[in-house]
């Protein structure tokens, strides 16, 4: 009886220890920790615990991100050998405020297809009837987000920032004088460029035609 108490005793131990190894082997094992250590709260402002390449690092711009979710009432048609804008309903009907000055804020945009959905939507903007009466109250509104445009370091943002501003002051006159002074002071920084010498020129001799002898 006793021999049969140590076998069966022997059984039960044998076992029992196959399972704690076993325990034992999968704990160490896990990719994951049992008990997960919670996350400080300093460490979202701790540069080490930051992704530079994480996905959500850079977020899209907001002109990207008012595109992407349908608010600008304009898309890009590809042609063989032009591109044009394709309107969703007339731009005379499209109310100037925001959508203007959501384009302007476009034209510091460097990726395909903002790049050409800022520059070309604002421009045909100011083309529809009634243009003059309705941009002038967002002089206020425009004119920071056109300087922004003029100092960018992007040659290029800079250069729709300038055809902008000149389409601009086409359609709004002297209404633009008040402003100018904003704005030349980024003008005469890059009139030091030989590459924008000839632009800028043409430019401010537009800008004064248009604002008349107070310019």
């Amino acid at each position: 009886g006793s021999n049969v108490l140590k076998m069966s005793s022997g059984i039960q131990i044998k076992p029992k220890t196959a399972v704690q190894k076993s325990k034992t082997s999968s704990l160490s094992c896990s990719p994951e920790p049992a008990i997960k250590p919670q996350p400080k709260p300093s460490d979202k402002l701790n540069p080490k615990t930051i992704d530079p390449f994480g996905a959500y690092s850079r977020p899209p711009s907001a002109f990207a991100a008012i595109y992407a979710k349908g608010g600008i009432p304009c898309r890009l048609v590809h042609g063989s050998v032009k591109h044009r804008l394709q309107w969703e309903c007339l731009p005379e009907t499209v109310p100037f405020d925001p959508l203007l000055v959501t384009l302007a804020e476009g034209l510091r945009e460097t990726k395909h297809p903002y790049t050409f959905v800022s520059k070309e939507g604002f421009k045909e903007l100011l083309m529809v009837e009634g243009a003059t009466e309705k941009a002038i109250p967002l002089l206020p509104r425009l004119v920071p987000v056109l300087k922004a445009a003029l100092a960018h370091s992007d040659d290029e943002v800079f250069g729709r920032g300038l055809d902008a501003l000149v389409q601009l002051s086409a359609v709004v006159g002297s209404s633009l004088n008040d402003h100018l002074k904003h704005l030349l002071t980024n003008l005469s920084r890059r009139l030091m460029d030989k590459k924008f010498r000839e632009k800028i020129t043409v430019a401010l001799q537009k800008l004064e035609q248009y604002g008349g002898k107070v310019s």
